[in-house]
């Protein structure tokens, strides 16, 4: 008689990875298809504004600013950055003198950021430049036809013309041009005086090609 063989130990089932794979192709498609529709959406006319602005952001802050009032030199601007204004405040910017209605222009490619008649700086225009720099113009007489928050404005696209809203009522018509940043506000003078190439002979690099002003 032959002696009892234990009973064979019972082999572990098979785990089937199949439904797992096909999980992970699934999402790997649908990972494609997102990057691929969010490529082309970046793309595309109504994207331009974000857009630029990310471009903006990536640019360094211009060393050197064409003046923004024509038939102005920039030796024909005073620095009076600092001056007192009233008892608790001093000048946050520089005053361009021209006559009323000459034409203001952007000294930087940008995005409007606002454009509004209210407080000290009457009829003003802010627009969004490189290195996320606000540029302000103000005591406007009027705006460029049209102008609006969201467009995109090139060195040269004219904004408004000179003039005395605001507080200026009662001086000479001029701008007040201001420069901000993060950390406050910045003199223009320097880089209104310091000596640069036509703006209209630079295009930033990456940047879209543009007319003068972009509606959204």
């Amino acid at each position: 008689m032959e002696p009892m063989r234990p009973p064979a130990a019972a082999q572990p089932p098979r785990r089937d990875y199949a439904p797992i794979a096909r999980g992970i192709v699934v999402l790997a498609l649908i990972a494609l298809a997102v990057g691929a529709w969010l490529h082309w959406s970046w793309h595309q006319p109504f994207m331009r504004v974000p857009r630029t602005v990310t471009e903006l952001s990536q640019l360094p802050a211009p060393s050197w600013l064409p003046v923004p009032v024509d038939g102005v030199e920039p030796d024909d601007i005073a620095d009076t950055w600092g001056a007192p204004r009233g008892r608790d405040r001093t000048h946050e910017g520089v005053d361009i003198f021209a006559k009323r209605g000459t034409p203001v222009r952007s000294a930087t490619r940008g995005v409007v950021l606002s454009v509004r008649d209210s407080g000290l700086g009457g009829r003003q225009v802010w627009v969004l430049g490189p290195g996320h720099e606000r540029h302000y113009y103000a005591h406007l007489d009027d705006w460029a036809f049209a102008l609006a928050a969201g467009d995109i404005v090139q060195p040269g696209s004219m904004l408004g013309t000179v003039g005395t809203t605001g507080n200026a009522r009662g001086t000479p018509p001029h701008l007040h041009y201001g420069i901000y940043s993060a950390g406050g506000a910045l003199n223009p003078v320097p880089r209104l005086q310091a000596a640069g190439p036509s703006p209209e002979d630079e295009e930033p690099s990456g940047a879209d090609p543009a007319p003068t002003v972009i509606r959204r």
